[in-house]
């Protein structure tokens, strides 16, 4: 039986779901295989980018998944070497007929590449797709604080999601509060850490154990009751349904500060300031 993932409603009135699942490195049939698997395990938030290289495995899952289309929320992201108004438009387009749904639900900047300084044109090129109906909700990645306010003040809309890296590592207080204020949903890649021991952390250990559960459910309920939804990637049915089965505890506010006490900052050296992705 698929899990029944909750959900909540973005600004522009999307629904979204509180867990979703990431598909970077998901390709060819055995990707189509693993994503369709996260469908029918119960996953209707879906995440890639044209820089994954597998927006048509995406398509192809959702179209055999046999899940209602419009059940399905698909993201994918606009890459650095897109960015300008017209190029936004067309990476957009191009995106959607990979794709083959009929529309993208959502579409993210992948990077703002600060130093090239066209986010602002990119946002207002996926604006116009927004307006003509190919996109249906339009968002950032991997933005700063002064970035989101650029981007309302100069084009007066609020981006509906902000995708960056937060885990207990970097658990982003100050960012996910401005979201809050504005609006604007939390999304969280890398979710778990990847590669490092943040899953054998005594205090993870701890918690998991109290609840009766693993150290991932306890890490991505975490998030959940941050307000945050993550996209843990997984190719294992088994592993995909643990990952989203996080709605049958709840941790106390102590366990959530312990987890994220145990910040350090980001783990992957990619501070938007500075690192530009093409």
């Amino acid at each position: 039986m698929a899990l029944d993932i909750p959900r909540i409603t973005l600004h522009d009135g999307t629904p979204f779901a509180e867990v979703g699942l990431g598909t970077y490195k998901l390709t060819g049939d055995d990707g189509i295989a693993a994503i369709k698997a996260g469908i029918e395990g119960g996953y209707r938030v879906l995440d890639t980018a044209v820089n994954y290289g597998n927006e048509s495995e995406v398509g192809e899952a959702v179209r055999r998944s046999g899940v209602d289309r419009d059940e399905i929320v698909v993201t994918t992201k606009v890459p650095g070497r897109h960015h300008g108004y017209d190029e936004a438009i067309a990476s957009g387009r191009a995106s959607n007929e990979t794709l083959g749904l009929g529309h993208i639900d959502l579409l993210l900047i992948h990077w703002p590449n600060p130093s090239v300084d066209k986010y602002v044109d990119t946002f207002r090129g996926m604006i116009a797709l927004r307006e003509e109906g190919i996109v249906r909700s339009v968002g950032v990645s991997n933005f700063t604080i002064p970035m989101l306010e650029r981007l309302e003040r100069e084009t007066g809309v609020i981006p509906s999601v902000n995708q960056v890296e937060l885990h207990p590592y970097s658990p982003q207080a100050e960012l996910r509060a401005f979201h809050a204020e504005k609006g604007i949903r939390t999304e969280s890649w890398s979710p778990l850490a990847r590669r490092t021991e943040l899953l054998s952390e005594p205090v993870v250990q701890e918690i998991a154990a109290a609840h009766g559960v693993g150290p991932t459910q306890a890490v991505i309920r975490w998030h959940v009751q941050l307000g945050a939804t993550p996209i843990p990637k997984s190719a294992d049915p088994a592993r995909q349904r643990a990952n989203a089965d996080v709605f049958g505890f709840e941790l106390t506010a102590d366990e959530v500060e312990a987890l994220s006490s145990l910040e350090r900052g980001r783990i992957f050296d990619a501070d938007p300031n500075h690192h530009e992705e093409m």
